[in-house]
C-alpha cells in the first residue's frame, strides 16, 4: 500500500500537533498545492474527516516522548518518501496563579511545547540537512513575546520555542533549510470563537493565516522570513 501512494517528485509535509483549526486550514492548502500531507496528534480520532478530505494520513504521537517522535518521523518518511515541510503546532496550556500551579502539570506542558519542539526540529534537521533543503515552521503565540499574569507556564514554553526557532534559523539557514517562527498574536476564529456582528475581524481567519504559512514555504532563499507576527487589525498592540 505504501508504494502505491508514493508519487515520484511529489513533495511531503508533516504537521505535528494537528487539530481542527489552523492545522486543518494549512493541511488543506498544502494538499491543494500538490503536497502529500501527514498529520500527527496525541488523539487522531478528531482528524479522521480531515484525513479523508486531504487524502492524507494521521499518526498518533506524544511530542514530549523522544521515541514517539522518532517513530512518527520514520512512519512519515516511509509514507511520503520525502519530507520537505515540517510544521510544529503542538502546545499545552496551564493557567493559574504562580503560587498555585501544579509542578507536574507545568513540567508536562513544557515537555509538550518546548521539549517537543526541540525533538521535532531535531528529527526534521536530520532528514533535511544532508540534502540541503526544506522548511521548518514553528507556531508561536503572543506569550512567546510577553508574559501575562497567570500564564507563566505557557509563556515559558512559548519563549523557549521562539529561542529554539531563532537558533535553528541561524544554524540551518546557511545549509539551505528555511526555519521560521510565526507569532499568532490574537485569537483564531473557530466554531467556539465567532466574530461579533460589530467586530467582524476580532478573530484571525485560519485560512488567511494558512496563506501566510504557504508564502513562507514558497519564499525564495534570498528573502527568507525568519519571524512573522500576525494579529487582527482591530486588536490593540
Amino acid at each position: 500500500m505504501t508504494q502505491d501512494i508514493k508519487q515520484a517528485g511529489q513533495k511531503g509535509a508533516l504537521i505535528v500537533g494537528a487539530g481542527e483549526g489552523l492545522s486543518a486550514s494549512i493541511a488543506r492548502k498544502l494538499a491543494a498545492s500538490g503536497f502529500k500531507v501527514a498529520l500527527a496528534a496525541r488523539n487522531t480520532d478528531k482528524l479522521s474527516d480531515l484525513v479523508v478530505e486531504i487524502n492524507g494520513i494521521a499518526f498518533a504521537c506524544d511530542t514530549s516522548e523522544p521515541n514517539d517522535v522518532s517513530r512518527m518521523f520514520g512512519a512519515a518518511v516511509d509514507y511520503m518518501a520525502t519530507l520537505d515541510v515540517v510544521i510544529f503546532n503542538a502546545s499545552a496550556l496551564v493557567r493559574g496563579p504562580i503560587a498555585e500551579l501544579d509542578p507536574v502539570k507545568v513540567e508536562r506542558a513544557l515537555r509538550i511545547t518546548a521539549f517537543g519542539g526541540f525533538l521535532v526540529g531535531r528529527e526534521a534537521a536530520q532528514i533535511m540537512e544532508p540534502r540541503g533543503s526544506g522548511t521548518i515552521l514553528f507556531t508561536g503565540a503572543t506569550a512567546g513575546v510577553k508574559g501575562f499574569a497567570q500564564s507563566a507556564a505557557f509563556a515559558m514554553g512559548k519563549f523557549a520555542l521562539r529561542g529554539l526557532a531563532q537558533s535553528m534559523a541561524r544554524e540551518l539557514g546557511p545549509k539551505g533549510i528555511h526555519v521560521a517562527h510565526i507569532i499568532i498574536d490574537g485569537g483564531i476564529r473557530s466554531s467556539r470563537n465567532h466574530n461579533p456582528h460589530d467586530q467582524t475581524d476580532k478573530f484571525l481567519d485560519p485560512d488567511a493565516i494558512a496563506d501566510a504559512y504557504m508564502h513562507l514555504i514558497s519564499q525564495p532563499r534570498s528573502v527568507w522570513t525568519h519571524e512573522l507576527d500576525m494579529r487582527p487589525w482591530v486588536e490593540r498592540f
